[in-house]
Protein backbone atom coordinates (compact mmCIF):
# COMPACT_ATOMS: atom_id res chain seq x y z
CA UNK A 1 0.00 0.00 0.00
CA UNK A 2 2.88 2.52 -0.44
CA UNK A 3 1.77 5.23 -2.59
CA UNK A 4 -2.10 5.27 -1.61
CA UNK A 5 -1.28 7.43 1.34
CA UNK A 6 -2.91 5.04 3.90
CA UNK A 7 -1.25 2.69 6.37
CA UNK A 8 -2.91 -1.06 6.96
CA UNK A 9 -3.10 -2.01 10.75
CA UNK A 10 0.16 -4.27 9.93
CA UNK A 11 2.19 -1.17 8.87
CA UNK A 12 1.13 0.83 11.88
CA UNK A 13 1.89 -1.96 14.30
CA UNK A 14 5.73 -2.39 13.10
CA UNK A 15 6.35 0.99 12.66
CA UNK A 16 5.00 2.12 16.91
CA UNK A 17 7.82 1.44 19.43
CA UNK A 18 5.85 1.74 22.74
CA UNK A 19 8.75 2.07 25.30
CA UNK A 20 7.55 2.66 29.25
CA UNK A 21 8.99 1.96 32.75
CA UNK A 22 6.78 1.78 35.79
CA UNK A 23 8.56 1.51 39.05
CA UNK A 24 6.70 0.23 42.08
CA UNK A 25 7.36 1.11 45.49
CA UNK A 26 5.98 -1.39 47.57
CA UNK A 27 7.61 -4.49 45.51
CA UNK A 28 10.67 -2.64 44.42
CA UNK A 29 10.80 -4.19 41.22
CA UNK A 30 11.11 -1.84 37.87
CA UNK A 31 9.28 -3.57 34.76
CA UNK A 32 10.15 -2.42 31.62
CA UNK A 33 7.53 -2.80 28.80
CA UNK A 34 9.13 -3.05 25.08
CA UNK A 35 7.49 -3.63 22.49
CA UNK A 36 8.53 -4.19 18.88
CA UNK A 37 7.70 -5.64 15.68
CA UNK A 38 8.29 -9.21 16.07
CA UNK A 39 7.04 -9.68 19.62
CA UNK A 40 5.76 -8.50 22.90
CA UNK A 41 8.00 -8.72 26.11
CA UNK A 42 7.81 -7.76 29.63
CA UNK A 43 11.11 -7.49 31.87
CA UNK A 44 11.04 -7.23 35.59
CA UNK A 45 14.49 -5.55 37.15
CA UNK A 46 14.49 -5.50 40.89
CA UNK A 47 15.52 -2.84 42.93
CA UNK A 48 16.98 -2.91 45.91
CA UNK A 49 16.55 -0.58 48.73
CA UNK A 50 20.36 -0.33 48.85
CA UNK A 51 20.55 0.87 45.47
CA UNK A 52 17.41 3.45 45.75
CA UNK A 53 19.82 4.70 48.62
CA UNK A 54 23.01 4.59 46.87
CA UNK A 55 21.48 6.96 44.01
CA UNK A 56 20.04 9.27 46.37
CA UNK A 57 23.34 9.84 47.48
CA UNK A 58 25.34 10.06 44.60
CA UNK A 59 22.46 12.47 42.97
CA UNK A 60 22.56 14.62 45.84
CA UNK A 61 26.36 14.83 45.70
CA UNK A 62 26.85 15.74 42.34
CA UNK A 63 23.60 18.28 42.47
CA UNK A 64 25.71 19.97 45.44
CA UNK A 65 28.89 20.01 44.05
CA UNK A 66 28.26 21.44 40.80
CA UNK A 67 25.81 24.21 41.94
CA UNK A 68 28.42 25.59 44.92
CA UNK A 69 31.35 25.12 42.35
CA UNK A 70 29.21 28.04 39.74
CA UNK A 71 28.25 29.52 42.53
CA UNK A 72 32.23 29.91 44.11
CA UNK A 73 33.85 29.97 40.95
CA UNK A 74 31.57 32.98 39.42
CA UNK A 75 32.70 35.02 42.89
CA UNK A 76 35.91 34.40 43.04
CA UNK A 77 36.85 35.15 39.00
CA UNK A 78 34.54 38.73 38.78
CA UNK A 79 31.07 37.24 37.72
CA UNK A 80 32.00 35.47 34.74
CA UNK A 81 28.98 32.93 35.45
CA UNK A 82 26.46 35.31 36.06
CA UNK A 83 23.39 34.74 38.23
CA UNK A 84 21.45 33.30 34.53
CA UNK A 85 24.29 31.03 34.28
CA UNK A 86 24.42 29.72 38.05
CA UNK A 87 20.29 29.03 37.29
CA UNK A 88 20.83 26.75 34.39
CA UNK A 89 24.17 24.95 36.07
CA UNK A 90 21.65 24.31 38.88
CA UNK A 91 18.61 23.57 36.42
CA UNK A 92 21.08 21.29 33.86
CA UNK A 93 21.75 19.05 37.37
CA UNK A 94 18.93 18.57 38.49
CA UNK A 95 17.73 17.35 34.77
CA UNK A 96 20.50 15.43 34.28
CA UNK A 97 19.91 13.79 37.34
CA UNK A 98 16.89 12.96 37.31
CA UNK A 99 17.09 11.10 34.34
CA UNK A 100 19.63 9.34 35.40
CA UNK A 101 18.61 7.85 38.68
CA UNK A 102 15.27 8.48 38.45
CA UNK A 103 13.97 5.21 37.31
CA UNK A 104 16.14 3.53 40.27
CA UNK A 105 14.87 6.02 43.47
CA UNK A 106 12.39 8.55 42.41
CA UNK A 107 14.80 11.66 42.26
CA UNK A 108 13.61 13.30 45.45
CA UNK A 109 17.60 14.70 46.03
CA UNK A 110 15.60 16.48 49.37
CA UNK A 111 13.99 15.29 52.48
CA UNK A 112 11.25 17.73 52.29
CA UNK A 113 9.90 15.96 49.33
CA UNK A 114 10.21 12.60 51.00
CA UNK A 115 8.39 13.85 54.10
CA UNK A 116 5.72 15.25 51.88
CA UNK A 117 5.19 11.66 49.77
CA UNK A 118 5.09 10.16 53.12
CA UNK A 119 2.53 12.26 54.86
CA UNK A 120 -0.01 12.02 51.28
CA UNK A 121 0.95 8.28 51.83
CA UNK A 122 2.36 8.42 48.08
CA UNK A 123 6.19 6.63 49.70
CA UNK A 124 5.65 4.30 52.77
CA UNK A 125 7.48 5.88 55.55
CA UNK A 126 8.36 2.76 57.32
CA UNK A 127 11.28 3.47 54.76
CA UNK A 128 12.35 6.51 57.12
CA UNK A 129 15.80 5.65 56.77
CA UNK A 130 15.38 7.33 53.14
CA UNK A 131 15.33 10.61 54.69
CA UNK A 132 19.40 10.37 55.56
CA UNK A 133 20.32 9.86 51.92
CA UNK A 134 20.15 12.78 50.65
CA UNK A 135 21.08 14.61 53.88
CA UNK A 136 24.86 12.62 53.29
CA UNK A 137 25.05 13.10 49.85
CA UNK A 138 24.91 17.12 50.62
CA UNK A 139 27.23 16.72 53.42
CA UNK A 140 29.51 14.70 51.06
CA UNK A 141 29.14 16.60 48.14
CA UNK A 142 29.62 20.11 49.94
CA UNK A 143 32.96 18.27 51.97
CA UNK A 144 34.28 17.33 48.90
CA UNK A 145 34.32 20.24 46.78
CA UNK A 146 35.69 22.36 49.99
CA UNK A 147 38.86 20.12 50.20
CA UNK A 148 39.27 20.69 46.61
CA UNK A 149 39.34 24.35 47.00
CA UNK A 150 41.23 24.02 49.95
CA UNK A 151 43.33 27.46 49.85
CA UNK A 152 45.57 29.08 52.39
CA UNK A 153 43.98 30.14 55.75
CA UNK A 154 42.43 33.69 55.35
CA UNK A 155 41.52 36.31 58.19
CA UNK A 156 38.48 36.46 56.50
CA UNK A 157 35.97 33.45 54.80
CA UNK A 158 35.28 36.26 52.42
CA UNK A 159 38.94 35.44 50.52
CA UNK A 160 39.11 32.66 50.58
CA UNK A 161 36.18 29.39 48.62
CA UNK A 162 37.07 27.29 51.52
CA UNK A 163 36.07 26.76 54.96
CA UNK A 164 38.85 24.05 56.10
CA UNK A 165 41.47 25.74 57.76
Amino acid sequence: MAGTGTLSSEETKGGNNNNEVLMNIDNDTIISNKQDSSSSQTTSIPVSFLQKLVAEVVGTYFLIFAGCAAVVVNKNHDNVVTLPGISIVWGLAVTVLVYSTGHISGAHFNPAVTIAFATTRRFPFKQWIYLTSPILGAITGAWVYNALRHTAPSPSLRTTASFIK
